[in-house]
């Protein structure tokens, strides 16, 4: 039986514990966010609302609620639940928690739910020790890993396994998780007042990551019981970046990002990446804006850097902030010390122009499909030059709809790169128009 004392020393204990682990959900209704995995029939709540063991990889950034959900699911079934960090454990180590657990369910028959955290440090000896518990199914197995598992964990672990992706949180989740702990007894108890702005910069901040803002939160508490954006900072040590995400500010320094790297400032440019990286923009945003950048504003002045900037806007999901930053800044800097040219953009934009003025015509007999049952009876494919069985790869046969044979779309410059591309698509125009 449980004494006053025992009780006593829980409850101090949990006083304790970080804000961030005292807000800890306790069912799966009052976890904020991940909705595309909390729905009526989802694999967490058959999970829940059955006996059934079942094996999950929780896959996403920091702070998006992995570990919670692992605790949830013990909580809710009344299963045994049992931590282990892949940073600090080895194969003797995960063998234990699996005896453990498998005598624990013959004498009990009480299952047990194995989280391990950061299972991608796991080497494939430890990851292969797992699979007769996962096989067998003596545990619930819930593996956390913020990087890709298809690169990380063993096929035949993951092949075992539900594969649930956790997105990071939106704004107006965060803004929910700090609002709650301010009230809730569990974390400050209604002690603090905190002022909007104070919790904007606290969401800004947090970057989708909830542990962080409950951190900064309880940092900002210690300070002062009235939280404002200036304690916020102190408490932080990071200076508030006065950029609205919804106002001007957002397009000003989208703007000027751009501008700096076409006008091939390559300093300028990088300070607008850090304002807006700092001030909690979304990194995917910024990837798709370089993107667009490489294509448009350098193009065939230097092909690779759509190659660059694909990569980053692909390293950037695949690893996300704040190591994504740097990915994001190599593209930059290549973007911004690239030659220019903006001729693939009005090659585009000329040849759509023609269509929208209804400039189509009709396709070359010669040209279109013959493929299909009843075409060549239409003349279709009938008299086209196959370039490859021709020197150089090249035939002159039109291409283009007659009444478009004169028409110049791709007007390539001398800068860089292109140069090359401008001499050679001169001499193939000259070729192919007869010139």
């Amino acid at each position: 039986m449980e004494s006053l004392f025992d009780s006593a020393a829980e409850e101090a204990h949990r006083g304790q514990e970080p804000l961030a682990v005292r807000m800890r959900p306790r069912s799966l209704e009052e976890v904020i966010g991940q909705r595309h995995l909390l729905g009526s029939g989802t694999p967490l709540r058959r999970l829940v609302e059955s006996d059934a063991p079942m094996s999950l990889f929780l896959w996403g950034p920091p702070g998006t609620g992995k570990t919670t959900l692992a605790y949830v699911v013990a909580g809710a079934t009344k299963r045994r639940f049992v931590e282990i960090s892949a940073v600090s454990v080895g194969v003797k180590d995960v063998r234990a928690a699996i005896d453990q657990a498998r005598r624990e369910l013959g004498m009990t028959g009480r299952q047990t739910v194995l989280f391990v955290d950061e299972v991608h440090r796991f080497n494939k000896a430890q990851q292969d020790a797992l699979l007769p518990a996962v096989e067998n199914r003596w545990v619930t197995f819930i593996g956390a890993t913020t990087e890709n598992p298809f690169f990380s964990v063993i096929s035949p672990l993951l092949s075992r396994s539900l594969l649930l992706t956790l997105e990071p949180l939106a704004e107006d989740d965060v803004r929910a998780v700090l609002e709650r702990a301010v009230v809730d007894p569990r974390g400050l108890g209604g002690r603090v007042t905190l002022h909007p702005d104070a919790l904007d910069q606290l969401v800004r901040l947090a970057g989708g990551d909830a542990r962080r803002s409950l951190t900064y939160l309880e940092a900002a508490a210690m300070l002062a019981d009235d939280v404002t954006v200036e304690v916020v900072e102190k408490a932080v040590d990071k200076a508030a970046v006065r950029y609205d995400r919804q106002g001007d500010q957002h397009y000003d320094v989208v703007s000027a990002f751009i501008k700096s790297m076409r006008g091939s400032d390559a300093d300028a440019a990088l300070h607008y990446l850090a304002r807006m990286v700092e001030a909690g923009e979304d990194p995917r945003f910024i990837a798709r804006r370089i993107v667009i950048f490489a294509s448009e504003d350098v193009g065939m002045a230097d092909p690779t850097c759509l190659q660059v900037a694909v990569a980053a806007a692909q390293a950037v999901e695949f690893i996300g902030l704040p190591e994504g930053r740097i990915n994001l800044a190599q593209a930059v800097i290549h973007c911004a010390l690239a030659p220019k040219s903006n001729a693939v953009v009005k090659a585009i934009g000329a040849a759509s122009d023609d269509v929208r003025r209804g400039m189509v015509g009709r396709v070359p007999d010669h040209l279109r499909d013959a493929h299909y049952p009843g075409a060549k009876k239409l003349g279709h494919g009938r008299g086209y030059q196959y370039p490859h069985d021709f020197e150089h790869g090249l035939v002159r046969q039109d291409y283009a709809p007659e009444e478009l044979r004169e028409r110049r779309y791709y007007e390539p410059t001398t800068h860089g790169a292109e140069s090359r591309f401008a001499e050679r698509w001169a001499k193939i125009r000259s070729f192919l128009r007869g010139g």
